[in-house]
C-alpha cells in the first residue's frame, strides 16, 4: 500500500525508552531462514500436513483486509447476542484509525489495550496496527502498581479501556501519576444488545465511571469521537518485520519482559495453525468460542487472529462464567474451542451441562498448561469431539508444537513441531550441545514465529538464545517419531537429596485419582532432604479423600523420592489471569 504521508512522530517522554534496535537480536533478518529438513518428525507428520508448507509473512492489517473483502457479510463477532459483520468491523477500524491519526498517533507509539473480550478489543487492535503503532496487552486484573511497571517499561502513550469503574479507575490513576499521556475510553453500553442496554442502565448504571468529570479529563479521548471520523486513514506501509506487539511475560525468571513480536511472526503463526488442520476448517463457517482473554497471547492468536484468517465468527465472553458459557453453547453452537485444562475441568464438573450442549464442537485445542490425560479423555468422551494439546510461549507467538488431529497419536505428548519449526533438545549442562533422541534436555525452538527479542533487554535477549534457537526453560525429550514430551520447567525442578524430582510427574499421578479435580505441586524446604514435594489438592465436588488415601494410591505410581511429604486440601487453588494453575502464590505462602 502506498503511503500518502508520514504520521507525526510521537514525543518521547522523559526517560522513556523508544529505541527499537535494543529490543531485537543482531542480524534478525538472517535468523528467519527455514530449518533444514532433518528432524525425525518429518517422516511421521500427520496425513495432509507438510513441514515445508509455504508460509508468507505479511502485515496483520493486510490479513484483515483479505478477510473483510472475502467475508464482508459474515459475522465476525457475537457478543451477548449482538453481532457485527466483517464489513461493519472493517468500516469501524478505518474510522478509528483515522481518528487516532488525527491525534498524531502512529508509528513509534506503543498503545496499551486493557479490555476484556469485546468487539472493542478487535477494533482497537487492528486500528492501532493500521496506523503503524504497536499494541501492548494489559490484563484488566492487574493492580495499578503492576500496570505502572509495564506501562513505564513499554513507554505507553495511550491506554484503551472501558468506562466501567473497575477499569477506568486504574487508568485514571496511571494518568494522574504521569505514566499515561492519553486514555481512550470505550462506552460499555454501546456494544450491548438494545434490550440489554436498557436493563444495564436501569440496574447497573452505578458500575459506570464518568470520565468527563475525572481529574484527568483533559487526557481522555472518547471512542465515539474517534469512531466518528469519516476520513480515510492515511495509508502506512507496514512491513512483515515491523513490530506489531509487545507481549509481556515472566519467562523463566519471573521478571516481566516484553516479547517483541512482528507482524510476520503473528501472521505466520496463524498460517501454521491452519496448515495443521487440513480439511477441518470451513472458511466463513466456523464459530470459535472466545472464553480465554485476548490479552493473553494464546487466545489472541488461536482465537482472534486465527478466526480472522479463516473468516470465522468469534463468540465473545467478557469473563469466564460456567453458566454463561453453557447458555452460549446452547444459543450459538460454537464449532471450535481453544481452552486451558482448568476450563475443560470446569465444564465437565458443572451439574448444569449435558452432552448435547457440546455436540456442535468439531475440535478443541488445549494450551497454556499441561493437559492431564484423564481430563482430555473425559472431555473427548463427554463432548464427542477431538481435543489436541499444543505448546508454545509468548516468545513464539505462541504456537510451536501440536498433537496431530489425525494419524499417529501419543499420550502425554505436546506433539510435533509445527510446519516450518525446528525443535532441538539441548543439554542442561551445556545448551550448545544437542542431546540424543529420548534423552532429557532443554527444549529449544527455531522458526518464523519466534520473537525478535525482548523489549529494551539486549542482555536478556542474548541469554535466552543459543544460536538461532530460543531457549524455553522447559525440560523434555523427543522420541524417534519427533513427538516431544515435557517433563517440567527447569525452575520448577525439586532437588530431593540430590535427585531431580519433577512436579509435573507427581501432578499427573495425583490427578488420575478419581476424587481429585485439580492439583499443584511445589518444592518446600525439608530438614532431611533439603527440598521435598508438597501437593495442593482440590477435590471434585461431592468427593471425599484423605491424605492417607491419596498416598496409598500413589505408592504404585511414584518412587519413594517423588512421594509428596505433605498433601494440603483447599477449596480453591490459585490461578493466573488465563485460568492456569499458579504456583507463585503457593510458594509465597509456603516460604
Amino acid at each position: 500500500m502506498a503511503s500518502k504521508a508520514k504520521p507525526a512522530k510521537p514525543k518521547a517522554k522523559a526517560g522513556a525508552k523508544t529505541g527499537k534496535k535494543a529490543a531485537t537480536r543482531p542480524k534478525a533478518a538472517s535468523r528467519r531462514k527455514a530449518a533444514p529438513l532433518k528432524g525425525p518428525w518429518i517422516d511421521h507428520y500427520p496425513p495432509g500436513v507438510a513441514w515445508d508448507t509455504a508460509l508468507t509473512p505479511m502485515a496483520l492489517p493486510e490479513m484483515f483486509d483479505t478477510a473483510a473483502k472475502t467475508f464482508a457479510t459474515r459475522p465476525i463477532t457475537e457478543f451477548l447476542g449482538a453481532r457485527m459483520t466483517y464489513g461493519e468491523m472493517a468500516g469501524l477500524i478505518e474510522r478509528v484509525a483515522s481518528g487516532l491519526q488525527a491525534q498524531s498517533i502512529g508509528r513509534g507509539h506503543r498503545i496499551g489495550l486493557m479490555l476484556p473480550n469485546t468487539p472493542y478489543y478487535v477494533a482497537a487492535y487492528y486500528a492501532i496496527l493500521r496506523t503503524g503503532a504497536t499494541v501492548v496487552n494489559f490484563s484488566p486484573l492487574y493492580t495499578v502498581e503492576e500496570l505502572k511497571v509495564q506501562v513505564k517499561d513499554a513507554g505507553i502513550f495511550a491506554m484503551v479501556t472501558l468506562d466501567l469503574k473497575m477499569l477506568f479507575a486504574k487508568t485514571e490513576a496511571l494518568a494522574a501519576s504521569g505514566a499515561l499521556d492519553k486514555i481512550i475510553v470505550c462506552p460499555f453500553v454501546d456494544i450491548l444488545p438494545v434490550a440489554t442496554r436498557f436493563m444495564f442502565r436501569l440496574f447497573k448504571s452505578g458500575e459506570l465511571a464518568n470520565p468527563a468529570a475525572s481529574a484527568v479529563a483533559a487526557k481522555v479521548l472518547g471512542w465515539r469521537d474517534l469512531a466518528a471520523h469519516a476520513a480515510t486513514p492515511t495509508r502506512v506501509i507496514i512491513r512483515p518485520d515491523d513490530v506489531a506487539l509487545l507481549q509481556y511475560t515472566g519467562g523463566t525468571t519471573g521478571v516481566p519482559k516484553g516479547a517483541v513480536l512482528s507482524h510476520g511472526n503473528l501472521t505466520v503463526n496463524v498460517q501454521q495453525i491452519a496448515a495443521w488442520a487440513p480439511g477441518m476448517i470451513e472458511p466463513g463457517k466456523e464459530r470459535i468460542m472466545a472464553i480465554l482473554p485476548f490479552f493473553h497471547v494464546f487466545a489472541m492468536t488461536t482465537i482472534m487472529n486465527f478466526a480472522i484468517r479463516c473468516g470465522a465468527m468469534m463468540v465473545l465472553l467478557p469473563r469466564f462464567d460456567v453458566r454463561q458459557a453453557i447458555r452460549t453453547f446452547r444459543a450459538v453452537q460454537p464449532t471450535i474451542m481453544p481452552a486451558v485444562p482448568t476450563l475443560f475441568t470446569a465444564l465437565l464438573n458443572h451439574k448444569g451441562i449435558s452432552r448435547k450442549d457440546l455436540t456442535s464442537l468439531k475440535f478443541c485445542i488445549s494450551g497454556g498448561a499441561p493437559l492431564p490425560q484423564v481430563v482430555r479423555k473425559s472431555f473427548e468422551e463427554f463432548a464427542g469431539c477431538r481435543v489436541v494439546e499444543g505448546y508454545g510461549l509468548s516468545e513464539t507467538s505462541p504456537v510451536a508444537t501440536c498433537n496431530p488431529f489425525e494419524g499417529l497419536k501419543k499420550d502425554n505428548s505436546i506433539g510435533q513441531p509445527c510446519p516450518g519449526t525446528d525443535v532441538s533438545i539441548r543439554s542442561l549442562e551445556d545448551c550448545r550441545k544437542v542431546v540424543s533422541l529420548g534423552e532429557k534436555g532443554e527444549i529449544c525452538i527455531k522458526g518464523p514465529q519466534v520473537m525478535q527479542g525482548y523489549w529494551n533487554r539486549p542482555d536478556a535477549t542474548e541469554e535466552t538464545f543459543v544460536g538461532d534457537y530460543f531457549r524455553t526453560g522447559d525440560v523434555g525429550y523427543m522420541d524417534e517419531d519427533g513427538f516431544i514430551f515435557i517433563i517440567d520447567r527447569i525452575k520448577d525442578m525439586i532437588n530431593c537429596s540430590g535427585f531431580k524430582v519433577y512436579p509435573r510427574r507427581i501432578e499427573d499421578a495425583i490427578i488420575s485419582h478419581p476424587a481429585v479435580a485439580e492439583v499443584t505441586v511445589i518444592g518446600v524446604p525439608d530438614a532431611y532432604r533439603g527440598e521435598a514435594p508438597k501437593a495442593f489438592v482440590k477435590l471434585t465436588d461431592g468427593a471425599t479423600a484423605s491424605e492417607a488415601d491419596i498416598l496409598v494410591y500413589l505408592e504404585k505410581k511414584l518412587s519413594r523420592v517423588e512421594m509428596p511429604a505433605k498433601i494440603e486440601f483447599r477449596d480453591e487453588l490459585p490461578k493466573t489471569m488465563v485460568g492456569k494453575l499458579s504456583k507463585k502464590e503457593l510458594r509465597e505462602s509456603a516460604g
